[in-house]
């Protein structure tokens, strides 16, 4: 063989496993803790990295109104967990748009100072799950894994690591490493009305459920805490509204002006949750306001009361 023709077959040869490097898996690296407070697990082919978070949602829990009681437990429970006390892996579930992400990223916020991380999972990726759980193990700092708007469809791999890592697996996860996950449905997994026909009765009416309905539940009993989120009434959606304004600089005559305007927004959108009061107040606070620093004409009485149909949505 000629010189030229083995420096040819050379040349190949490094171009072929400079192809074959791209495509076969990678051990999971660390990313620069440093560079942010938040990372989004990414994954191309097989191989999947850390990528740190340019801009962190700047959300504080005083943005969040009538979730009081959400908010108390979910930061009682995150106190704990970044103080080193024992804490629960929490499932926030419950109606569309009413604070379940914003409340996790406003704790983040929160507790950052004192150590809290946050990488966020797509749930096709959580077969990776222990591997961001190895990676994570030993680090001073306290990791929240966030699953957002998490359900699974049947035979998703995702599920089983999942549950494997909540409760049940010999490599749990640590002590600086929970998962907090948001979903529209207790139940993660599709439910049907023939696993019913499965449930059994005993001769006294006592009710077990069948071995299907027994797995579909599972999942959702390995969250030590789930926390309900609910429809707002239409006084709790102009709260928020309210809040937004005032967020985005809206003067108050001109948020006295935007009562009415944010109940036709609602009801064009068929919902009166915190997302639509949120970009309801993103429109408003875009406007010109200049005509509405005159005092607002005093409310009637029953403009105050819920009018017919939009009590509740």
């Amino acid at each position: 063989m000629s010189p030229s023709s083995l420096d040819s077959l050379v040349q190949r040869a490094e171009h072929l496993l400079t192809r074959l490097e791209a495509v076969l898996p990678h051990p999971l690296a660390a990313p620069d803790w440093s560079a942010s407070i938040a990372f989004r697990y990414r994954k191309r082919g097989a191989s999947g990295w850390l990528q740190p978070v340019a801009n962190v949602a700047r959300i504080a829990l005083a943005d969040l109104k009538e979730v009081d009681g959400q908010k108390e437990r979910l930061v009682r429970n995150t106190a704990q967990f970044v103080a080193g006390q024992p804490a629960n892996n929490v499932l926030l579930t419950g109606a569309r748009g009413t604070g379940k992400s914003s409340l996790i990223k406003a704790c983040l916020n929160e507790y950052a100072p004192q150590g809290l991380r946050l990488i966020e999972v797509d749930k096709a990726d959580l077969i990776d799950l222990p591997d961001l759980v190895d990676l994570v193990a030993g680090r001073d700092e306290r990791f929240v894994i966030f699953c957002d708007d998490l359900s699974f469809d049947e035979g998703e791999a995702g599920y089983k690591a999942l549950k494997s890592i909540l409760d049940g697996s010999i490599s749990a996860a640590g002590d600086n490493v929970l998962v907090y996950a948001t979903s529209n449905r207790r139940h993660l997994l599709p439910e049907y009305m023939k696993e019913n026909l499965t449930y059994t009765h005993t001769d006294d009416g006592e009710v077990h459920p069948g071995e299907v309905v027994e797995e579909k539940i599972s999942l959702s009993e390995r969250f030590g805490l789930w926390i309900s989120f609910y429809p707002f009434s239409q006084p709790e959606y102009l709260v928020i509204v309210a809040q937004w304004l005032r967020h985005f600089g809206v003067s108050e005559p001109a948020i006295a002006s935007a009562k009415q305007p944010s109940l036709v927004w609602a009801l064009e959108r068929g919902s009166r949750s915190g997302r639509v009061a949120y970009q309801f107040a993103r429109d408003w606070a875009g406007r010109d306001h200049s005509g509405d620093d005159a005092p607002a004409p005093a409310a009637r009485d029953e403009d105050d009361a819920a009018p017919e149909g939009l009590d509740r949505v």
